[in-house]
């Protein structure tokens, strides 16, 4: 179940960068709302952004033996716990966020996604 959770939601988070990468004004969702539409320098690094998202969605997906695991159990192991840890950090950069828009819809994000990553590191058995 935290799979599917955790996988729906970051698609939907890869779906907001594209959409700020296009020059959407969603930039309130983030990084404390300064700027409503991203400048075209933050779009390009957003790209970058998107990679380790992706990277993100195929680690939930192969810990769960949703995808096919293309490195060790301990590896996604521990691929899984940095992201938790990661999104447990975002979590707290959020709840600080001075963006009302970040903070009631990102912070909630964050942390299930960083709960979905622990139940899935904890869930994988090493052999």
């Amino acid at each position: 179940m935290q799979i599917y959770l955790g996988a729906a939601l970051l698609v939907i988070v890869m779906i907001l960068s594209i959409l700020l990468i296009c020059g959407l004004p969603l930039g309130e969702l983030t990084m404390g709302g300064r700027y409503k539409v991203w400048p075209p320098k933050m779009r390009g690094l957003a790209v970058s952004q998107l990679v380790v998202q992706g990277f993100a969605l195929y680690i939930i997906l192969a810990g769960g033996r949703i995808l096919p695991v293309f490195i060790s159990n301990k590896a996604t192991r521990i691929a899984c716990i940095f992201f938790a840890v990661f999104f447990f950090g975002n979590t707290v950069m959020n709840f600080f966020s001075t963006s009302k828009k970040e903070k009631c819809i990102m912070t909630p994000m964050s942390l299930t996604e960083a709960i979905c990553f622990t139940i899935t590191a904890i869930s994988i058995i090493e052999t």
